[in-house]
């Protein structure tokens, strides 16, 4: 029988553990449409007149929250979330960096702004660098009629415990492993062997290009790929089964797949020709990592591989001889449930009801993701709280949003989605006579685009006949 977090419903509060990127979209929300929030989060932060040495908000893996363009997958999403008034946007577009058509920001300046905002918000009360193992009772603490768990990727221990043992998941669902790219000092590199070049777009005008590349030929790409497979590996804890997520997959695990892997993904050298016009055989591809463009970010060079090999094999790539590595890649356990046997479609517990999952642990992977479903998740409880009456509003499927929802709450076999078209409702296009067939593909995501982009602005303005204040 499922139990009930209702403590001072008169007066509602909400607690939120976990000031991430769905913690801190969750948070902004509600307590902007006056609704207090006691933030809980595990960092401590320090919160001086010169900056924080740590902050919220942070970006564990790349700088990138993929791409901005509205017909693309990520550019729909973001588009919802602006609509929704989003923190972690807002942040991002004050501090992006140059990376194309991609929205890549300076961590620093990012987490920041997103700390500066909660920490001088008078409705948000964070307790930062505690940890909480009893959600209602830390409720009951503080007076919180309102639970909502966004831990994220990495959720600790006792919290994870606790959420197995109120049986809320199965804990043979509780975790998958992601992994981190390596980060180097741009200073280090050797520029003459590089070069400037976004995918697709002219590098003649270097100032205009905002990727390093390095090409390899074939005997480099392979003798890159032996070295990968040789390369001695962190090894897993013993009880711990490998479950990778597909879209952030080891390059040496992927170099396991086949010796043609590699150039045919993360290292694909079409659009990336040469200065010359050549095609290299494969390339590597550098994005900054701050706005002062002082290191770079080996783009999809996340790996299991010790940090004395990572040396080894990286330093003999040409242009990395003498690098220095800000970062190195590491394998870390993520944590996220299977939200269709666990929750119902607005992300509340079906065991413990005023309990709400949101961001990664709901299973959803990526930044833009995580941060989406922080919103989604505020946004149908601050529907409850301010329309108790009012049925929650279910998500138009043909929304970036309400597709992922839609996603998590009917896979029959738990594997985290990023946001992409083949999650939302089919659309037929009449052939068009004359095109081709990547003409036709690229017209169908457009008009995907466009009608995700009316369903929202609907449904949004149906959220506000019903009392609901955007």
């Amino acid at each position: 029988m499922a139990t009930t977090i209702n403590y001072n419903s008169s007066n509602p509060r909400v607690l939120i553990i976990g000031a991430g990127l769905a913690g801190a979209e969750a948070a902004n929300f509600l307590a902007n449409r006056r609704v207090p929030v006691v933030l809980y989060d595990l960092k401590q932060c320090r919160h001086t007149t010169t900056g924080q040495q740590s902050g919220l908000g942070e970006l564990i893996c790349s700088n990138s929250l993929k791409s901005k363009e509205l017909g693309s997958a990520h550019g729909m999403l973001k588009y919802e979330m602006k609509g929704l008034d989003s923190l972690i946007l807002q942040a991002a577009e004050e501090f992006s960096v140059p990376a194309g058509g991609a929205l890549a920001v300076d961590r620093h300046k990012f987490s920041q702004l997103i700390t500066e905002t909660l920490c001088n918000h008078p409705l948000i009360e964070l307790i930062d660098g505690q940890e909480v193992c009893d959600p209602p009772a830390c409720a009951l603490k503080h007076q919180c009629s309102h639970v909502i768990i966004a831990s994220g990727p990495v959720t600790s221990s006792k919290l994870e415990s606790w959420i197995g043992q109120q049986a809320v998941v199965k804990s043979d669902n509780l975790y998958f492993y992601d992994s981190i790219a390596p980060v180097v000092n741009a200073e280090s590199l050797n520029l003459d062997q590089l070069y400037y070049k976004d995918r697709h777009l002219d590098g003649s005008a270097e100032r205009e290009a905002d990727y390093l590349n390095i090409p390899l030929n074939k005997q480099e790409y392979l003798e890159l790929v032996n070295d990968l497979l040789a390369a001695q590996k962190v090894p897993l804890n013993k009880f711990e089964k490998p479950k990778y997520f597909e879209g952030c997959m080891p390059i040496d695990l992927l170099a396991e797949r086949g010796v043609d892997t590699l150039r045919f993904s993360c290292m694909k050298p079409v659009g990336l020709e040469l200065p010359s016009g050549a095609r290299p055989y494969a390339v590597i591809q550098l994005r900054r990592e701050n706005l002062l463009g002082s290191a770079y970010n080996l783009v999809g060079f996340q790996n299991r591989l010790t940090h004395g090999e990572q040396l080894k094999v990286f330093r003999k790539v040409k242009g990395l001889q003498t690098a220095t590595f800000l970062k190195l890649g590491s394998v870390h356990r993520n944590t996220y449930i299977n939200a269709r046997e666990s929750l119902d479609y607005t992300m509340q517990s079906n065991q413990i009801r005023g309990l709400y999952f949101a961001g990664q642990i709901s299973g959803v992977e990526g930044y833009t993701e995580s941060a989406a479903m922080g919103l989604y998740v505020a946004h149908q409880l601050w529907q409850r709280l301010s329309k108790p009456e009012t049925l929650p509003s279910q998500w138009p499927c043909e929304t970036a949003i309400g597709a992922l929802v839609n996603y998590i709450m009917t896979w029959e076999r738990p594997t985290p989605s990023n946001i992409n078209f083949g999650l939302m409702p089919p659309l037929d296009v009449t052939p068009v006579k004359g095109k081709k067939r990547w003409e036709v593909k690229k017209l169908k995501k457009e008009l995907i685009s466009v009608r995700a982009q009316q369903a929202f602005d609907k449904f949004i303005i149906s959220s506000v006949d019903q009392g609901v204040t955007i």
